[in-house]
């Protein structure tokens, strides 16, 4: 989503909008299946941005995970995140999350220092969400796969929306229009 999105809807019909401060819940009147959230200008606190800032890179959520069932060592840690993820990248998301209050360090005086990572109450609270995510990914994974293979085929010209051609090749997205 852009800066200044106007929201996420599920449907073509307006929906009753949700503002800051704002409250509905399931099968409440304001808060139908259709809407999830509406942000009316960049200034909004609609919540995305707070989350987008505290999720939303590559790591941050993988490391949520693989720290959920317990207290972990850094090279633990490191080992157990899928993708190979660098020494550094991974010390910048777990100081990222610590600063946020969702994760904490712990240093033992110890020749080399013995340090630890654990998930704070706060932290804690972010699996369930997590699994909710992880859940309905899997669960509609064959409606995307079946989505996707439509649209692609809609698209005869042959390239994917990530530029990627269905024969291997890519496309540079600032020439995929052939411009």
């Amino acid at each position: 989503m852009s800066v200044g999105h106007t929201g996420v809807t599920t449907s073509a019909e307006p929906e009753p909008r949700l503002g800051a401060g704002s409250e509905a819940g399931p099968g409440s009147e304001s808060g139908s299946a259709g809407t999830v959230i509406v942000c009316e200008t960049p200034q909004d606190e609609c919540g995305v941005r707070d989350a987008l800032d505290r999720l939303g890179d590559k790591w941050s959520v993988y490391v949520v995970v693989e720290l959920s069932p317990g207290t972990k060592r850094f090279k633990e840690l490191q080992r157990a995140i899928p993708g190979n993820i660098s020494q550094r990248m991974l010390t910048l998301t777990v100081r990222r999350l610590e600063r946020d209050g969702l994760v904490k360090r712990t240093v033992y005086p110890t020749v080399p220092p013995k340090v630890e990572y654990e998930l704070t109450e706060l932290g804690r609270s972010l699996t369930h969400l997590v699994k909710a995510l992880a859940d309905w990914s899997i669960a509609h994974r064959p409606a995307i796969a079946a989505s996707r293979a439509a649209w692609d085929a809609a698209h005869t010209d042959g390239a994917h929306a990530d530029g990627a051609h269905t024969d291997g090749a890519h496309v540079d997205a600032a020439h995929a229009d052939g411009a």
